[in-house]
């Protein structure tokens, strides 16, 4: 079990980063496209160097993967790796939308042991921690335990997303942050009931989420059920499935032909 008094100094920086982003949301940045479709602006790159500076103060002996450093192949030798988005959600960050996040995880020997989700601009902190739970931490300081839902009929469950395809007509549309990890957080909160994405996607996005979901009794997998892996030497995963527990076999069967359609 990750140290609990680590776990707070992460939470710490954590804080520190998102207070750092919100003071320049809304204002005027440097933003530009690293590729087609996604986006990035100046302060990612400022949050990401505080990050890199503050979390390998705290543990020297880990290595670091982050979506806006370069990556080094050093971190597969280490037992114990960071794995940081400085803002999950940059295209709601650059809309002045609250969809985003500072995220987080610190991961030992493929496993995320530490994960904090901090969401100014929403005045949500998400904590979890290795075989400790998982929490919810609002801006007036109240703190909820958090527990994933009861649902067992895979009709009707809440999936945030802005529009539902045909074949997911059975399904309820709830609100959807651009943050994957906020997505993913809101099953650890019961405030929905599936997440999933159909693509290959990035360790950084969904570390720390990961971790917040299962440490809430969520059921955690990659788009076709299997275990999901963190520090690997491609560091991507092949979609993230995260559902009610009661319900994830459903949906593994219910986006299985979808799944292996993508990846032939």
């Amino acid at each position: 079990m990750a140290d609990a008094a680590l776990a707070d100094a992460v939470a710490a920086i954590a804080r520190e980063a998102g207070q750092m982003a919100f003071a320049r949301w809304r204002t005027d940045f440097a933003r530009w496209e690293k590729a087609p479709g996604s986006p990035v602006c100046e302060v990612d790159l400022d949050v990401d160097r505080m990050l890199h500076a503050r979390l390998g103060a705290l543990l020297p002996e880990a290595g670091w993967l982050s979506e806006e450093t370069a990556d080094r192949p050093d971190r597969l030798a280490r037992e114990r790796v960071w794995v940081v988005d400085p803002i999950d959600g940059t295209r709601d960050y650059i809309r002045g939308r609250a969809g985003w996040c500072v995220s987080i995880a610190l991961v030992e020997h493929g496993r995320p042991v530490i994960g904090v989700l901090d969401a100014p601009a929403r005045g949500e902190v998400w904590r979890a921690r290795d075989g400790a739970g998982a929490t919810l931490v609002r801006e007036d300081g109240r703190g909820f335990d958090l527990a994933a839902g009861d649902r067992r009929d895979f009709e009707g469950a809440r999936v945030p997303v802005d529009a539902l395809p045909k074949t997911d007509r059975t399904l309820v549309a709830v609100e959807k942050p651009n943050s994957i990890a906020l997505r993913i957080a809101m099953v650890a909160s019961d405030r929905a009931d599936l997440v999933a994405t159909l693509r290959w996607g990035n360790e950084w996005d969904i570390a720390a989420a990961v971790l917040v979901a299962s440490e809430a009794g969520a059921s955690v997998s990659d788009a076709l059920g299997a275990p999901i892996l963190f520090n690997k030497p491609d560091p991507r995963a092949y979609g993230v499935l995260v559902t009610a527990p009661g319900i994830h076999a459903a949906a593994v069967r219910h986006l299985a032909g979808r799944a292996r359609a993508v990846i032939g």
